[in-house]
């Protein structure tokens, strides 16, 4: 068993700002606890102080157990790794080391096959056996029959990029929770797993005895799977962390609670505050007049003074106004029409017709051809489909990317590459200066209003998945967008920006479709499109997550 404690730990950005000012919090043994709190407040930055992957300012962190680290783009790997490469970046450092021997071994001997090869091999070769290499291979047998229905023999040369984001995801947790390491810390563990995925991650937190801090913004998941909750609250001197005792259930209520309380301490200082300066100057007055007051006069100087040296109570952490306008406007009456539409590989033959002003929810398992449908609506990149589809008239379609890339990079959705590296390296005031805005005025205004004037200036790829999903959002207000195509919106969205989202949503004039694996995102449409494992597009009244329970084909 293990436990994690962080002790007024402290973080300034390499401009000087304060990330983090005097975060204090402990990690029970056994129990899982979530991190939560605004985009950009810091919570991945804590996890890498926590993995020592950063240096503190101030502070300490103590952990006791081994450590295993998923981090936050796990699920969005597209480069040439491997499937073994994946599993070795989540082993313990000594068997990383060991692995990178043996590929680096393996390389000189194919170059040149002569006795120093062959002996680096055969060193190489025993450093792996003593790093339990041969035993992590057989844990990694049942985690590659877990996640992907096939043993690490074959599977471990595949490369990562074939494999759906909750395939890499669901590999790695399979890993970190069957592997030897004491203490988890995952950082947005539920994104890219579909609904069955994020059930089975629920059941794995609470049965686990493993320590574990996780960030998440699934409501779901948190209400089902969290003991703790800390939040992590942004101030002018760096945030701070709020430990909640109870669940997320009453995370809501607990947090309206303390900020009254935080209003209520500053309205009786500020009362006290008065009372003492009028005293002190009623007091003056009658000395001036009457000697005999002046040692009362000068005593409530002293109090006076000493209460301003204390200073004020704590200011309350600021809360998020996000303002998403999204707009919309009207089109013809039918907004998306589908003939006998067929993704090869992917999806049967199958009719739609979707109504403007209709929001429509695309459920389903991973790798059913969620995406690629919505690619496929949004003219992004050549899906391979047979049968007809058409937008219906003054439809102007905006995509949100589940990687976040594709309006940023200019290209499609699987811009990547040169085109990705790009698209990092902009800032955000380039980006709106270039395709909406000639005026930074205007565009930082845009910005306050998505909570990311503070990133202005920052390249895109320095931004946190949250922010990125907000400036995406963002960018589709500014394109006046008439359907929104949305794929996995809230993925990475803080709770305060996902209820921004659908508060936007609810005042959009427009046509909507989304895939989502977000249940509480969920419940709030009209229509339920349902892809199934078997090829079979069904329509439903109400979300469905078993398609054991969707109704028969139409």
């Amino acid at each position: 068993m293990g436990h994690v404690e962080a002790a007024h730990l402290e973080y300034y950005l390499p401009d000087g700002r304060p990330l983090l000012g005097d975060v204090s919090f402990r990690v029970g043994e056994g129990t899982s606890v979530a991190l939560v709190g605004p985009n950009g407040a810091g919570k991945t930055t804590l996890l890498r102080l926590i993995a020592d992957e950063l240096k503190p300012d101030g502070g300490t962190v103590t952990v006791s157990g081994g450590l295993g680290v998923m981090r936050q783009f796990i699920g969005s790997v597209r480069d040439d790794s491997t499937v073994r490469d994946l599993l070795v970046s989540v082993a313990d450092p000594g068997l990383r080391a060991a692995a990178a021997a043996v590929d680096a071994a393996e390389l000189a001997i194919m170059a040149q096959d002569d006795e120093p090869a062959q002996m680096a091999y055969a060193t190489a070769l025993s450093d792996w056996a003593e790093a339990r290499g041969y035993e992590a291979e057989t844990l990694w047998d049942m985690c590659t029959m877990a996640a992907l229905g096939v043993p690490y023999e074959r599977a471990q040369w595949r490369e990562v990029r074939t494999l759906s984001g909750g395939e890499q995801k669901r590999l790695v947790l399979e890993a970190l929770l069957r592997g030897p390491d004491q203490v988890l810390l995952l950082d947005e563990p539920d994104n890219y797993l579909d609904v069955p995925g994020k059930r089975w991650l629920e059941e794995q937190l609470r049965q686990t005895r493993k320590t574990v801090l996780f960030v998440s913004h699934d409501r779901e998941l948190l209400s089902r799977a969290a003991q703790r909750l800390v939040s992590v609250e942004p101030g002018p001197s760096g945030a701070t962390a709020w430990v909640h005792g109870g669940g997320f259930d009453t995370y809501h209520e607990a947090r309206r609670e303390r900020f009254a309380r935080f209003e209520e301490l500053r309205r009786r200082w500020e009362e006290e505050y008065a009372r003492l300066k009028a005293l002190v100057l009623r007091l003056r007055n009658q000395a001036a007049s009457s000697p005999d007051m002046a040692s009362r006069y000068h005593a409530a100087q002293t109090r006076l003074r000493r209460f301003e040296e204390a200073g004020a109570p704590q200011e309350p952490p600021r809360e998020q106004d996000i303002r998403m306008r999204l707009a919309g406007g009207r089109t013809g009456v039918r907004a998306v029409t589908c003939e006998r539409l067929e993704l090869t590989g992917l999806m049967k033959p199958f009719d739609l017709e979707v109504y403007y002003g209709e929001r429509v929810a695309v459920l389903g398992s991973n790798g059913s051809g969620k995406s690629h449908f919505l690619r496929l609506l949004a003219g992004e990149g050549d899906v391979a489909h047979t049968g007809a589809w058409r937008l219906g008239a003054r439809v102007v379609p905006g995509y949100f990317a589940q990687t976040h890339r594709s309006h940023v990079s200019g290209g499609g959705a699987g811009a990547g590459g040169a085109a990705g590296a790009a698209a990092d390296a902009r800032t955000l005031v380039d980006i709106l200066w270039s395709e909406h805005s000639r005026d930074r005025g205007r565009a930082m205004s845009a910005l306050r209003r998505y909570e990311l004037e503070g990133q202005g200036d920052q390249p895109f790829g320095k931004l946190s998945g949250g922010q990125q999903a907000r400036f995406q959002i963002l960018l589709l207000e500014l394109a006046g967008s008439t359907a929104l195509l949305l794929d996995e919106p809230t993925d990475n969205l803080d709770l305060e920006s996902a209820e921004a989202l659908q508060e936007g949503l609810e005042a959009y004039e427009g046509t909507v479709l989304a895939v989502t694996h977000d249940r509480w995102f969920a419940r709030t449409f009209d229509r339920f499109l349902v892809f199934g494992a078997d090829g079979v597009v069904r329509e439903t009244s109400e979300p469905v997550w078993d398609e054991a329970r969707v109704a028969r084909p139409r």
